[in-house]
């Protein structure tokens, strides 16, 4: 929500006149305002109006920074029909990305194992290789790929995992970066996050699009666009749908969307309908209404039945997300007089403030394993993404950036995905949870904002 909620913050009056009349959050949204942007979601005056990037182009990454302890880890080019794509690329640019891993050069080897019983493991030792991937691509009949991979141990000279898909050529890619997890998570212990998407807000040529791609930024597909704003993605815990908020009808609806097309409106309430966030298990999703001047948090189910109140208060309460645990229900809240954040029971109950360090801190977010919570801060008037451990109460700023905002961790936990401001124009970038890994996503031409990482897919 890259608009001007910090301007707005200093004048309530101000704010609360902007959410009871679109005409007013029109002119918000075509302004071209030069200063910093709170982070706030109020959906009606927020989100991703300064985004664009071209329909169909890919993000490119620039990494900087890396892991205290990269393994180091040899992708051999696979063999086989291997023509469209270099699956070994990819999964050597996955674990890159980690920052987790230092992938060897194996352009000085003369081998070129595709199994491990092809393997000269002193060679590979003497590149210092710890682990060592090799795989082959095999066209079969009916338009197939038999794609087949092997991980094994240079130390110990043993294989640590291997598998075998049956795909169609298209799914290449898609497979490259599975291959990639199942690496990631032998040699870390962890899940890995290559093989799943993200989704983000474009805007072309006063378009708006909402698009999803693969998690490095490949295979960009629109699924809505409208030459009205579109704002706040929001997955639903299976991947199957997104919420979403559209300004279509010259006020913010709530709209679900399936990936695979269908669409239907999840809350047209009177007054604005913004701030979508799932429950964990998918029951039911927190919204934002402004049936009178204020925004309140609600409750609905995914069916759009059973709306439920959630805080009513004469401040300005937004930006709900679920506790993993799907117990409570947090938000930015002024309530206090300055921006802070704010926990309520999911099923009702007297809100408690969560945020007391700094004078500024919205847009929570919270860890996959429900112990720490991302945020951004007003840092010395820089908005930049912070974590707060939820036992210690430790903050940590992690971006850099003057105008960061809409945090969103990968599913585990290891990177968070945001947005910032480079150059005039928008960007998504990416920074790992200790802070080491920097990671920046950009297209060239346009603006990108509010990302929201998708979960896993089994």
């Amino acid at each position: 929500m890259f608009l001007q909620t910090a301007i707005n913050f200093l004048n309530l009056n101000v704010l609360k006149f902007a959410f009871s009349f679109y005409s007013s959050i029109k002119q918000h949204i075509h302004k071209d305002i030069k200063q910093p942007m709170n982070l706030f979601r109020l959906v009606i005056i927020s989100a991703s109006f300064l985004m664009a990037s071209a329909a169909n182009a890919a993000l490119e990454i620039e990494i900087s920074g890396g892991g205290a302890q990269q393994v180091p880890v040899a992708i051999v080019p696979f063999g086989g029909a291997n023509t469209q794509q270099n699956i070994s690329s990819i999964i050597n640019a996955d674990l890159k990305r980690s920052g987790l891993f230092r992938v060897l050069e194996t352009g000085g080897v003369t081998s070129r194992p595709t199994e491990i019983s092809q393997i000269k493991y002193a060679e590979w030792a003497a590149l210092q290789a710890q682990a060592i991937a090799v795989g082959n691509v095999e066209a079969m009949p009916g338009n197939r790929l038999k794609v087949t991979f092997q991980l094994a141990d240079v130390l110990k000279q043993s294989q640590l995992t291997g598998m075998q898909y049956n795909i169609a050529p298209n799914q290449l890619r898609t497979t490259a970066h599975k291959i990639a997890d199942a690496i990631y998570q032998k040699l870390t212990g962890e899940s890995g996050i290559f093989a799943s998407r993200i989704a983000y807000i474009n805007k072309t040529k006063g378009r708006y699009a909402l698009q999803v791609a693969d998690a490095d930024g490949e295979n960009p597909l629109t699924m809505v666009s409208s030459n009205e704003p579109i704002i706040s993605p929001s997955w639903s815990p299976d991947g199957s749908k997104i919420a979403y908020v559209s300004f279509e009808k010259k006020k913010p609806i709530i709209y679900l969307q399936s990936l695979s097309g269908q669409r239907s409106v999840l809350a047209n309430f009177k007054g604005n309908n913004s701030a979508p966030s799932w429950a964990p298990d998918g029951s039911r999703l927190a919204i934002v209404l402004t049936y009178g001047a204020n925004s309140q948090v609600y409750t609905i189910n995914a069916d759009g039945s059973g709306l439920k109140p959630l805080t009513k208060s004469s401040a300005i309460d937004t930006e709900p997300t679920w506790s993993t645990d799907g117990k409570w229900i947090y938000f930015s809240s002024d309530r206090g007089g300055k921006p802070q954040i704010y926990k309520v029971s999911s099923s009702g109950g007297e809100p408690q403030r969560v945020t007391f360090e700094g004078s500024y801190n919205v847009s929570p977010r919270f860890s996959p394993d429900g112990k720490s919570l991302a945020m951004i801060r007003n840092d010395g008037g820089k908005f930049r993404v912070a974590l707060q451990d939820l036992t210690s109460g430790q903050v940590q700023l992690l971006s850099d950036g003057a105008q960061d905002e809409s945090p969103s961790f990968a599913p585990n936990g290891r990177v968070l995905l945001y947005a910032t401001r480079v150059g005039g124009r928008g960007a998504l970038a990416g920074v790992s949870s200790d802070g080491r890994v920097k990671q920046r996503l950009s297209e060239s031409g346009g603006d990108i904002r509010e990302p929201a990482w998708g979960p896993l897919i089994k």
